[in-house]
């Protein structure tokens, strides 16, 4: 982990391809499965199920992954190019770890490795254990007669597939989604061919759109101008009641309205919240407040970002007696915590970032258009956007200036950096980043990837205009200060 340049953050291991090399691959795995073998989840002649996303560098890393849980004993079960909540799904219902080969929405020069224990994610309690791993890495296990490429020795199975749209069919029941004309923006999403069966099989009718074999980075937190555009034409030229698609590992949703407008994903983690009647909602600190401000749910907490810390927290309110428990995040990923009710009987949880079934609730609601359900919401609007490059020095830097000194001397800085455009600094909340709320009821939240050279800015305000003008002028100041 420290000698690799590949660092392990909340989305599992990640890094340049050029520095995920087929030992560093190997590395994870080995630390990983060594790690499941202390827990008692692992143990010689155990499966282990694989699967990847389909950027050019996952068949190699899954090679590597494969090679390691040989060497290790097990028997690697590959599940083959599929969405990872299919992979998790299948996992799950076996009772067995598993590894995701995914960069997820990031360029495709990066990948990464996502590691999932026999029942949920690795979280973040796992990785001292994980790191403190002593492995044995021969360099003769790296020779190109050693490194077979695994789709050739180990065929795919279907059972991930079947399993992962049977789930859907079942829950929404036999022409759920009759009457629909729905776009399906394909890209290079690993799920892509999944979700349109599933939706087909709904009872909808489908157009496929923009389907690349070129790997597309699409971060459904920060959609690209041109999938702006792209879906706007699509719904006019197609006459759609919606557009879906998902990123680049399907695990993160988007939806767009009849218009062609992307809806943002906290927005559809409290539709999804309130069409499955949870209990207990639990989101990330960056998410839209219309949340709390609806007054749909019971209760209603905060975290950190990341789906661990969203997992943590689900997880203590199941053990505190809340019946219906999820989660989101404003990446629109969707945490099902305990099984709620379906047409054919209970559909169980699935407590990993799932993309289809906030799509498909959405699709389903009785409500006359997408955009009626929004209208129902509080109108407070949120938008993100990013500083790429933006090296970890410079972050380092920024936040060292922003969280110096006590609350007050904090909130001076603030007002000082965006008070032009923001108003006076009223609150600073710490719990990720720095999140300032400003007089008017604007919000600031910056935030340093974890999985990428950059910085996070989400901003929050009462329109969507002032929402996007207020990130434009935050993002601005901030190149300004720091001579960017």
């Amino acid at each position: 982990m420290q000698e690799s340049g590949v660092a392990f953050g909340t989305s599992g291991a990640r890094g340049l391809v050029s520095a995920m090399t087929d030992r560093v691959c190997y590395g994870y795995t080995l630390g990983f499965l060594q790690y499941m073998a202390e827990q008692g989840e692992f143990a010689s002649g155990g499966e282990v199920a694989l699967a990847g996303d389909l950027r050019p560098s996952s068949p190699r890393i899954l090679a590597a992954c494969a090679r390691a849980v040989r060497d290790a004993g097990g028997v690697p079960v590959f599940c083959g190019y599929v969405p990872t909540p299919a992979l998790a799904l299948f996992a799950f219902g076996r009772g067995i770890p598993s590894l995701m080969v995914t960069g997820s929405h990031i360029p495709a020069d990066r990948n990464g490795i996502k590691f999932y224990r026999s029942a949920g994610e690795v979280l973040k309690s796992d990785e001292a254990g994980m790191s403190r791993q002593v492995l044995d890495l021969g360099s003769d296990r790296f020779d190109a007669a050693a490194m077979l490429a695994m789709p050739e020795t180990l065929p795919p199975i279907t059972d991930a597939v079947e399993a992962y749209v049977q789930r859907y069919l079942d829950h929404f029941g036999a022409g759920a989604l009759a009457g629909k004309k729905v776009g399906i923006y394909q890209h290079s999403a690993v799920g892509r061919d999944i979700l349109a069966r599933i939706v087909r099989e709904l009872g909808a009718e489908i157009a496929l759109l923009g389907r690349s074999e070129v790997f597309v980075p699409v971060d459904t937190e920060a959609i690209r101008p041109e999938d702006v555009e792209l879906a706007q034409g699509w719904a006019a030229e197609f006459g759609l009641d919606a557009i879906v698609s998902t990123d680049g590992d399907s695990d993160r949703p988007l939806i767009s309205d009849e218009s062609g407008k992307w809806l943002r994903g906290d927005v559809l983690g409290i539709l999804c919240a309130s069409a499955i009647g949870a209990t207990s909602v639990t989101t990330p600190v960056s998410s839209n407040t219309a949340l709390e401000k609806s007054g749909r749910f019971a209760r209603t907490r905060r975290t950190r970002i990341g789906s661990p810390y969203v997992i943590a927290a689900m997880t203590e309110e199941l053990d505190a007696g809340a019946s219906v428990v999820c989660g989101y995040e404003a990446n629109g990923g969707f945490l099902l915590g305990s099984a709620v009710p379906g047409k054919t009987g209970l559909t169980r949880a699935l407590p990993t970032r799932d993309a289809v079934l906030p799509i498909l609730a959405v699709l389903a609601a009785d409500a006359p258009s997408v955009s009626a359900q929004l209208a129902d919401l509080p109108q407070r609007f949120t938008y993100s956007d990013r500083v790429i490059p933006f090296p970890p020095e410079v972050s380092k830097a920024l936040f060292a200036r922003l969280t110096d000194g006590d609350e007050a001397a904090q909130q001076a800085l603030q007002t000082g950096l965006f008070g032009s455009f923001a108003g006076p600094c009223t609150t600073i909340d710490h719990t990720d980043g720095v999140r300032a709320t400003f007089a008017g009821d604007a919000v600031i939240h910056l935030r340093g990837s974890g999985n990428a050279p950059e910085l996070r800015c989400y901003t929050e305000a009462g329109t969507e205009a002032d929402a996007v003008a207020i990130n434009a002028s935050a993002v601005a100041a901030i190149k300004a200060q720091l001579g960017l």
